[in-house]
Parts: C-alpha cells; structure tokens; sequence
C-alpha cells in the first residue's frame, strides 16, 4: 500500500470493489453487476452490496480487478468492455495510488427486453394511431 514518511495508507480490498463496481455502472449498456448465488440472496434480503460482481486481488501495490457482469440486449460487449476497463483502470488508480495491472471484464449474461415492457409501447403507439385518426382538420 502507499506509503509516506508519517506511516502507511491501508486501503481495504472492499474499497478498492467498491470504487470498481460504481465505475462500472456507469458505463451505457450494463444492466447490472451479476454477483452469482450469494450477490442474488444479498439482495432478496434487501442489502444493497456494491462490490457485487467485483473480485480484486492485491499484491505489492498492484491491483488485479475482475468484473461479472450483465449487459443489456443489442450492446456492443467489446466496446462496453474495453470503455469499462478504462473508465475502472482510471477512476481506481486515481482514488487510491495503486496501479492497476488487469481489469478482467466476465460478461455473465444479456438482459432481454421486457415482453411486458414491449406489449405496453404496442398498446401505447396503436391508441395514439386511433386518436390521430380521429382528429378533424
């Protein structure tokens, strides 16, 4: 961990999960981080994880960062990939000091549109087909 002539900066592997996980929601085209059997009870529980999906491995002042994720339908997986990996190789390097050596992006599922979803938009454009059939000029 970084260290200065007052003494040691400790940054717990939580942390550094954590900073991975917000840094990577913000990328266009994630649906969520998937965090297998125990991220799916966390949350049935109502506890909000937000390392969930994350798994760093810390070494001599260099950080490994693996991240599980889902993307949503017609996403481009390369782009999302490579602009997730900057945007976390980027935002933890300068939060913490460490040197991030892998951003490792594990794509664990595609998020389909809602068929529910889709039915309403169905409904939705056929009544304002009706109504603007109505309308006198």
């Amino acid at each position: 961990m970084p260290e200065n002539k007052l003494g040691n900066i400790n940054i717990a592997d939580e942390v550094i999960a954590i900073i991975a996980g917000m840094s990577t929601v913000e990328i266009e085209g994630i649906y969520s981080m998937s965090g297998g059997f125990a991220g799916s009870l966390a949350n049935m529980l109502g506890r909000k994880n937000l390392s969930r999906g994350v798994k760093v491995n810390i070494a001599e002042d260099k950080v490994q960062i693996n991240l599980y994720i889902v993307i949503k339908y017609e996403s481009s997986i390369p782009d999302i990939a490579w602009k997730i990996q900057d945007n976390v190789k980027s935002t933890v390097e300068g939060m913490t000091g460490l040197e991030v050596t892998e951003v490792n992006v594990h794509v664990q599922g595609v998020e389909f549109p809602d068929q529910a979803e889709e039915e309403n938009l169905v409904e939705t454009s056929a009544e304002t087909d009706v109504s603007e059939e109505g309308k006198e000029e």
